[in-house]
């Protein structure tokens, strides 16, 4: 806002100088040119005196010239009074010319006062519609790094970033949200673990017991040392139990992923991704066909599906050679197939069953930033909206499938 200040000091400024310099010049002009009448008063007075008869008929602003009598001051129009020759003349002459140069200045003026009223009422439509609005949210981004997601991010009726508030603070809410329910998750897990350790803790030191009641050979009959051993394995059973639950646990879906059904077209889903997926990767010299498809409708949410197939080409472009990706589509049993292959795949066999559990990265990640879990999240998604996801490897073409519901 302040950089936008100082321009608008300059463009006022820059006005006034222009207000000013034209003025300056037309006045000028005015002051040397606004008496011309007297140039031909000079030069009739100059013929007289050399015994010429005055001749106005080439005169523009001269009408008379009166020799001087009864009559003499009574004319009414604009005029001088020389003496030549001992004798008294008035010249009558007129100034139209002069009020055209007034109404010239006068229009110029008003020309100029009504560009630079827009000029100015332009710069505070800008400044108050556009930059004000946009000076409000620019500490947002900061403060939602900082953790800050209390407070929400006021609403606007402006056409320039209506929508872009309303994101911002559906950005804020689901940042919140995440926030809340990991709190909540960690404080469950804590709470789990605090019990899983509690409960093993009983079996535990009953096989504690036994073992060292057996180590001190106080059961000395086969039947009593055959119990026993029945119950600490009894009890180590148990305690597998226990840590089954955990291990368990900890693979419970850590992410919210909420879907919301509804109905679109495949061109709707695919447009936006090719558009954004040609540019992209014409910029890295990476190949990239879309085949031809018929259009249909769908039964799936749409922001979820285009994030599905942005995960399995965002792994196709960092697991992949970099030569070429492909989006074939068929359709099978009243379902849309949309495969996303790319060459080069380095990824063996063997991995395939589990490159859709969650924190599990295949022997090709090795150097490659991620989580390990972008097709996971694409597998919870599809089959929250009834659809499903595979993938196979063939003549070293990694191919990624989502399986879509048609309507």
């Amino acid at each position: 806002m302040k950089a936008f200040n100082r321009i608008s000091v300059v463009v006022v400024a820059v006005i006034i100088a222009v207000f000013a310099a034209a003025n300056a010049i037309m006045l000028s002009d005015r002051n040397d040119n606004g008496r011309p009448y007297r140039v031909e008063i000079n030069r009739l007075v100059h013929e007289m005196k050399n015994g010429s008869a005055p001749d106005i008929s080439g005169c523009e602003y001269v009408t008379s010239v009166t020799e001087y009598g009864d009559d003499f001051y009574s004319s009414d129009s604009d005029h001088v009074i020389r003496e030549i020759n001992g004798a008294l003349y008035r010249f009558d002459y007129k100034t139209d010319n002069v009020a055209g140069k007034t109404e010239m200045i006068l229009t110029v003026n008003v020309i100029l006062g009504v560009m630079a009223t827009v000029i100015i009422a332009v710069m505070l439509y800008i400044r108050v519609k556009i930059l004000k609005p946009f000076e409000q949210l620019s500490d947002v981004p900061y403060e939602l790094s900082k953790g800050n997601l209390t407070a929400p991010v006021k609403e606007t009726k402006s056409r320039f970033f209506g929508r872009f508030v309303w994101g911002v603070d559906m950005l804020r809410e689901n940042m919140e949200k995440q926030k809340e329910r990991e709190l909540e998750l960690q404080k469950d897990k804590k709470m789990l673990l605090l019990s899983l350790s509690h409960d093993i803790k009983t079996p535990l030191s009953a096989i504690k017991l036994y073992s060292k009641a057996l180590s001190k050979g106080l059961y000395t009959s086969a039947e009593k040392q055959l119990e026993i051993a029945e119950n600490i394995n009894a009890k180590a059973d148990e305690i597998e139990s226990y840590v089954s639950q955990m291990i368990t646990a900890s693979r419970e879906d850590i992410l919210s992923l909420e879907v919301s059904m509804g109905e679109f077209y495949l061109s709707q889903l695919m447009s936006g991704i090719k558009q954004y997926y040609t540019e992209k990767l014409s910029l890295i010299k990476t190949g990239f066909t879309v085949d031809s498809y018929t259009d249909c409708l769908l039964g799936c949410d749409l922001d979820r599906s285009i994030e599905v197939i942005q995960n399995i080409i965002e792994n196709a472009i960092k697991y992949g050679d970099g030569k070429s990706i492909d989006i074939s589509f068929s359709e099978e049993d009243g379902c849309i197939l949309i495969a996303v292959r790319n060459s080069g795949c380095s990824l063996p066999d063997t991995d395939i069953p589990h490159i859709f559990d969650s924190f599990w990265r295949g022997q090709n990640a090795s150097g490659e930033k991620g989580s390990g879990l972008g097709l996971y999240i694409c597998r919870q998604l599809m089959h929250k909206m009834n659809g499903d996801i595979f993938a196979g490897i063939n003549d070293g073409f990694m191919c990624v499938t989502a399986v879509f519901r048609k309507i």
